[in-house]
Order: structure tokens, then C-alpha cells, then sequence
């Protein structure tokens, strides 16, 4: 253990061949009743087919060529955080645009039959060809060069969302979506997250919709930058004046998060891993903290929860086939509390899994993973 509390993550383990998966816990199960929403979170936004390469030694070098000793091919963009959420056991409703190509084929297959994610909101776009992003992960940092198109107007958002507990929904400085605040009076709890702000305004007015949400997720720099304040504990706090709940991801020193309405304030450190890719983290985190939340869990064990699962989905490929089902995090779990020198504390952070995570020691259903090439055939 190191003095900040942190936990030894496992090592990252070899890329599988693409099967369907389910989640096998259902965390809402105690709280579900016959007049519920159909849907457990709702999301809306652009589907990616994202490239990652892995293994790079550094950044490369203008005028040379690059050897990747690792690749990945997933759905990204929006499919990040609808396959985490799935994995996690919710019932999730995704609203996209798909390419029409091969590539829009893929990403459409891995999220409704790999995921169970329901796309019936979700439109092929004839004409249209799926953005592409080609992520290059080094030094635990990565780059991105992406390229695509508008979707037409109409897609993909419907004009009334559908009922659900909870939306997870990225805002986007000097626009409105309307359908956020449609969803907020039906009784929907928005989750909401940020982008960087191209334009340097870093206006909280801007974010209009912030006023519909429950919950805003920004990064450090995101949340001191719209707060102006040097310290990212102290924009957090200077958030809950425009939002009920705000969370600010600390990279490597964790998060840190303050409820106004009950007061609470808690902050947990990142668990130690090494990473292999951290496309999607972000996302993965967010997804964390609203199953925690629906689930009715102390400040504490959310956040705690939201680190978790970030830090495993980095060790493997890709954004959305990396996120952590729960026979992972069970494993995760049985795995640290056997390993030798484990700080006492750091472990009751997490006693919260118990009687959470699954009994068996090996995945009984394997997670569809990135594969480096689509369109393989399979074979029994």
C-alpha cells in the first residue's frame, strides 16, 4: 500500500473474441416496482467507431512511421457510456445515429446483441458513414485524431424522451437541448458531465441546462476554470450553488464530491493500476456513480465505486468494451483482500461490495472485448 491509502489494482489480462454478455447483478432490484420508468438511464449522442493503439514507446514523430505493439477496434463516443452502464446491470435506452457501413453495423451489433442495450430510439442513417476516431495511448496519456460528418437535424434525439430513472447527458457551452429539460419534468434525475471549452469563455451561465440537473461531473481543471477558483475542492463546493451534487475527478489523487443538500462531503483516492488505454475512464466513472446513486449509496461508496470502475476499465482496449462487468469488480474485490499488506483501512473503504459481487471466482459470462480487426468470421 502507499501512504495516500490507494489499492494495488490487477494486471490488465489478454484480449478475448467478441461474446455476448449480461449483466448478472441487478443493483436496483430491491427498489423496483410495477409502476416504474421502462428505463433505468436514458442517453442521447454520436456513436464512434474507435481505433486504438497501444504499446506506443512515445508520441509519434513527425515525418516517421510508428509501430504499435497493441489494437483495438470498439463502438466510442456516446456507446462509452451506454456500455458501461449496461454492464453494470441498468436498464439503459440509447437514442443515436448509425453509419450506414460496415463500420455502423458493428458498433450496432456490439451494443444491442453484445450489450443488451435497447436502440429501438436509435436510427440507421442511409448515406451517412459512422465518425471514426483513432486513439493513440502512451506515456498514460493519449491523442486522438477523429473525422466524420453532421448527422442530419432530426437525428438522432426523439422530441420527447422516453421515461426514465435517471439521463446522463454532456452539456455543451452556449447550447440548450431541449430535451433535457423535458426529461427533468418528467422526473428524470440528469447526470451531466462537460467538454473543454474551445471558445475560453468558461461561463457557468452558459451552461443553461445545468439548472435541470442533479449532478455535474466536471474534471479539475473544468471545475476550477467555471469557478475561477485555484483549488479544485473549493470549485466543487462553489459548483453546489448551481447543481444539488457536484463531483470533480482529481486524476491520479481520485475525486472529490459535495452533496448541498444533506451537506455531505466526502473524497476517495485513485486506486493504483497500470494503464493500458484510458479511453472511456471518464465515461466508465460517470456510469459508476449514477448506478450507485439510484441504487440509494452513501456519497462515499458512490464515489468510491465510480474509482473502481475507472481504474479497471483502463486496463483494457478501447472505451466502451473495457468497462467492468460486476463478475470483474467481484474479482477485483476477492483479489485485493488476499493480497498481502493491504492496508486495513483502504479495504473497509470497499466493504460496501459485500454481498454486492458475484460468488464465483471465474467469469461465468465472458465481456465482449475490442478486437483488432471487424469482420472476422466466427467459428463454433
Amino acid at each position: 500500500m502507499t501512504p495516500s491509502h490507494t489499492i494495488a489494482g490487477e494486471e490488465p489480462e489478454h484480449l478475448t473474441r467478441a461474446a455476448p454478455c449480461r449483466a448478472q447483478i441487478d443493483p436496483l432490484a430491491a427498489l423496483r416496482a410495477p409502476d416504474d420508468p421502462p428505463w433505468d438511464v436514458y442517453l442521447t449522442g454520436t456513436v464512434f467507431l474507435d481505433i486504438i493503439f497501444t504499446g506506443l514507446d512515445s508520441a509519434p514523430v513527425r515525418g516517421t512511421e510508428s509501430w504499435a505493439r497493441g489494437m483495438g477496434s470498439s463502438p466510442g463516443g456516446v456507446a462509452n457510456m451506454a456500455a458501461a452502464l449496461a454492464r453494470l446491470g441498468l436498464r439503459t435506452s440509447l437514442a443515436a445515429a448509425f453509419g450506414d457501413d460496415h463500420y455502423g453495423e458493428y458498433c450496432w451489433d456490439a451494443l444491442a446483441q453484445g450489450e443488451g442495450i435497447d436502440l429501438t430510439l436509435s436510427r440507421t442513417v442511409p448515406g451517412w458513414h459512422s465518425p471514426v476516431t483513432v486513439s493513440m495511448a502512451y506515456e498514460g496519456e493519449r491523442t486522438m485524431v477523429s473525422h466524420g460528418h453532421e448527422p442530419p437535424p432530426e437525428e438522432p434525439a426523439p422530441d420527447v424522451p422516453p421515461r426514465a430513472r435517471a439521463a446522463v447527458a454532456s452539456l455543451t457551452p452556449g447550447t440548450r437541448a431541449p430535451w433535457i429539460a423535458q426529461a427533468a419534468r418528467a422526473g428524470t434525475r440528469i447526470f451531466a458531465d462537460v467538454g473543454w471549452d474551445d471558445t475560453g469563455a468558461w461561463d457557468l451561465a452558459g451552461l443553461a441546462d445545468l439548472a435541470h440537473c442533479e449532478a455535474f461531473l466536471p474534471n479539475a481543471q473544468e471545475a476550477m476554470r467555471y469557478t475561477g477558483s485555484d483549488c479544485p475542492r473549493a470549485a466543487a463546493h462553489a459548483l453546489t450553488e448551481h447543481v444539488p451534487v457536484a463531483v470533480v475527478t482529481l486524476g491520479a489523487e481520485g475525486a472529490y464530491a459535495v452533496d448541498r443538500r444533506t451537506g455531505e462531503t466526502a473524497e476517495v483516492p485513485a486506486i493504483a493500476v497500470e494503464a493500458l488505454d484510458p479511453t472511456g475512464a471518464g465515461d466508465v466513472f460517470v456510469a459508476g456513480f449514477v448506478t450507485g446513486t439510484l441504487a440509494g449509496w452513501s456519497l462515499a461508496d458512490r464515489l468510491a465505486f465510480a474509482g473502481l470502475t475507472a481504474a479497471l476499465s483502463v486496463q483494457e482496449f478501447g472505451g466502451s468494451l473495457s468497462a467492468p462487468g460486476w463478475s470483474e469488480i467481484g474479482a477485483w474485490w476477492r483479489r485485493v483482500q488476499s493480497l498481502p499488506g493491504q492496508e486495513p483501512m483502504a479495504l473497509r473503504r470497499f466493504a460496501f461490495l459485500e454481498g454486492l459481487v458475484p460468488e464465483e471466482l471465474d467469469r461465468p459470462w465472458p465481456l465482449r472485448r475490442a478486437v483488432p480487426t471487424i469482420g472476422f468470421r466466427r467459428f463454433s
